[in-house]
């Protein structure tokens, strides 16, 4: 052990040293500058036409933790980058093939092509601009590779924009009130965070593509949701904005198409159906069988009144419910939806004319990058986001036992007691009439709808089945996955997957307990009252108040109309207790009902999230953490806070503790989670870090001969 520590220490101190040798006073201020920079961008003094609405509070220690953020993002990654240049001069791995391709577009060449690239030539198009920009003369390895500190600040900036823009959205649900221009604190952790994620951050410096695209992707996002935010459709200019947008994107990676197709393009369409503004419906008609049922329901969804719960408040069959809901509203409003979608189905047919155009995805090296059906890689995704978002899904996962027993009781309880919603339901027409009986089968389906544990056992237990299934039949293990030892995922199938038929099936019961917890992160806290929230959860959410609450329209009564009655049953005085913020005001807690923070993204967002992250996984034979990026990012973003409460008991004896009030004090103004994720950011990209510079090794052959010309190898992501 004391060897090890002298080694690491050894090897920190020449760390250091090089830095020291490296670091020009320059470069710090330059450093500074770029912060204080983005900082301006981050909070102007002024926003639209000579009305002053800083975003943040103009108070000393807000700028100083929106500068020093940036500061810190740009020292990291330019450190990273010294370090990388000093240790590894040459290019390594994929950089053998991207570092020369750019240096060819640098020279002016640019139809001369390396048939080993897979991607298009976005990268190289970026890193000739750059060098024009800045007049550099010539591109080398260090010059090429010192883009990413770019990417990586505004991917940063971004990332903060975007999730700004999703809690504006929230709050465009408080009908009445003036919509804040604020930040929240969480919006700008949640981005500080995103640019040090492990799997993202290591490549920034690196001449790689992940960055860049990730960068790019971001961009078009953020002209998404500023597109979202008017009920009308968007201009012809800004459609063709958003065309170039797409184009840029899918000139990075090729699977992007998906992002800002699928995703944003159906975001976009569940939007278009939002805004169709149907008459309210104040009377139900006394529907007795089930053909009046689907009749009626299918002419509300056809209008525009979809079902699209919170995802807190849905279960699978508000699930099938939404989706069905928004394909009856979509294809009954072909015009509204052309008017807001034409980018993306134009983007869609131009990649298909170019697949058509060179016979397929990938550009060069087309027999190592075969497109297949990969459905494990659903299954490795949650294990993924476990462990890089382990201390966001640390309150799920500490009452999941006892929120296991109360949801069997509850479902129990619930279908014996249930009686029908008056908070989200409207009223029966005719109530002065005796209603009609209903039918036989009308009252089986309805009872199967009101009766979760009906079908959320089987449900589970087919997910499993599932698992288990594409575990036996499609678990396909690449020959580069196998053959390259200086990826971690070599080791981690190596120690997993490669052990035997009975470790695969071993770990269905860690892929399902990931991925329910991803999904309940997702979700969020549920509000009190629910059936899968508790007495001690604040309950504070008043995201039902509005046009969320609007878009509940399930046929059936179903848990989540009787959990949005719940949820007004338990906050009878929300709405008076409303404070609203105001323009400049950074939110001071997340408890409080103007910080949106806390809102559950729609059931819509969630599943369209979930369909992009499909296809862009499953064709992939490969198995690649690089390939989790962009799914990574999006849920991260759509992850809304947690504000601290005493949901576990002993919380009250923590708090005597001195020592450990100050936490509780200041559970009120941040998300806990986000700091615990920031240390944890932190102690892997240090370890791979070092593992990357530190640990060089040498492939040998049989005979001990140095292979691949004697050149060190690096263990990576």
């Amino acid at each position: 052990m004391d060897q090890i520590l002298q080694e690491v220490g050894g090897n920190l101190h020449r760390a250091v040293e090089v830095l020291r040798n490296g670091s020009d006073p320059h470069e710090v201020l330059k450093g500074l500058g770029i912060a204080a920079l983005l900082s301006r961008f981050h909070a102007p003094h002024k926003r639209g036409v000579g009305e002053p609405s800083p975003l943040w509070k103009a108070t000393l220690w807000a700028e100083a933790i929106n500068i020093g953020g940036f500061f810190f993002i740009y020292l990291l990654s330019h450190a990273w980058l010294t370090l990388v240049n000093e240790y590894v001069p040459e290019p390594y791995l994929d950089e053998v093939f991207h570092i020369p391709q750019a240096q060819t577009y640098c020279e002016g060449r640019y139809w001369d092509w390396d048939d080993k690239i897979t991607t298009p030539p976005g990268l190289y198009i970026v890193s000739l601009a750059l060098h024009r920009m800045w007049k550099i003369a010539e591109c080398t390895a260090a010059s090429l590779r010192a883009r990413g500190v770019l990417s990586i600040l505004h991917t940063a900036l971004l990332a903060s924009f975007c999730r700004n823009l999703i809690e504006a959205r929230s709050a465009d649900s408080r009908p009445g009130e003036k919509k804040s221009q604020a930040f929240s604190l969480y919006s700008y952790h949640t981005a500080f965070n995103i640019a040090l994620f492990p799997a993202l951050f290591f490549f920034s410096g690196l001449y790689y593509t992940d960055v860049v695209s990730t960068q790019v992707v971001l961009i078009a996002y953020h002209n998404h949701l500023w597109r979202l935010s008017s009920e009308a459709a968007p201009s012809f200019a800004n459609g063709l904005y958003t065309l170039l947008l797409g184009i840029a994107a899918l000139l990075m990676r090729q699977t992007n198409v998906f992002w800002v197709v699928v995703y944003m393009g159906g975001l976009e369409a569940v939007h278009a159906v939002r805004s169709l503004s149907p008459a309210p419906v104040t009377q139900m008609p006394n529907l007795t069988t089930l053909s009046e049922h689907v009749r009626y329901y299918l002419g509300r969804y056809a209008a525009g009144n979809i079902h699209d719960p919170p995802l807190n408040l849905a279960w699978p069959d508000d699930w099938v419910l939404c989706g069905l809901s928004m394909a009856i509203a979509a294809l009954c409003n072909p015009v509204r939806m052309l008017k807001q979608v034409w980018p993306q189905i134009t983007l869609l047919g131009l990649f298909a004319a170019f697949v058509v155009w060179n016979g397929g995805v990938v550009l060069g090296d087309k027999s190592n990058h075969v497109a297949t059906i990969h459905l494990a890689q659903m299954l490795y995704i949650w294990p993924f986001f476990a462990f890089f978002s382990a201390p966001l899904l640390l309150p799920s996962l500490l009452p999941c036992i006892s929120l296991s027993v109360r949801m069997l009781g509850g479902l129990i309880y619930r279908t014996q007691k249930f009686v029908a919603p008056s908070a989200a339901a409207p009223s029966t027409a005719g109530s002065q009439d005796q209603p009609r009986e209903r039918s036989v089968v009308l009252r089986v389906v309805n009872g199967f709808f009101v009766n979760k544990l009906g079908y959320y056992i089987p449900y589970i237990t087919g997910t499993i089945l599932l698992s288990v299934g594409i575990v036996k039949y499609n678990t396909i293990i690449h020959p580069f996955t196998l053959a390259d030892n200086r990826h971690y995922m070599f080791y981690v199938f190596r120690y997993t997957i490669l052990r035997g038929i009975e470790t695969r099936y071993t770990l269905v019961a860690a892929y399902t307990l990931c991925r329910w917890l991803v999904w309940r992160t997702l979700a969020g806290c549920p509000p009190a009252g629910s059936m899968a929230g508790t007495t001690e959860c604040p309950g504070k959410q008043n995201q039902l108040n509005g046009s969320a609450g609007k878009f509940i329209n399930p046929p059936f009564p179903t848990t989540v109309m009787r959990e949005a009655g719940n949820f007004h049953e338990s906050n009878p005085n929300l709405k008076s207790s409303q404070k609203s913020s105001t323009d400049g005001e950074i939110l001071g807690t997340l408890d409080e009902p103007s910080s949106t923070s806390t809102f559950s993204p729609s059931t819509s967002t969630a599943l369209l999230w979930l369909l992009a992250t499909t296809l862009s996984l499953v064709s992939a034979p490969l198995v690649e953490p690089r390939y989790f990026i962009l799914p990574w990012v999006f849920w991260r973003l759509l992850v809304p806070a947690w504000p601290a409460h005493e949901c576990t008991r002993g919380s009250i004896q923590l708090k005597s503790i001195w020592g450990v009030r100050w936490l509780f004090r200041l559970r009120h103004k941040v998300d806990l989670r986000l700091l615990l994720e920031t240390v944890w950011f932190l102690a892997i990209n240090l370890g791979t870090m070092y593992m990357f510079l530190f640990k060089p090794f040498y492939w040998r052959g049989p005979s001990g001969e140095l292979l691949d010309g004697g050149r060190s190898q690096r263990f990576m992501w």
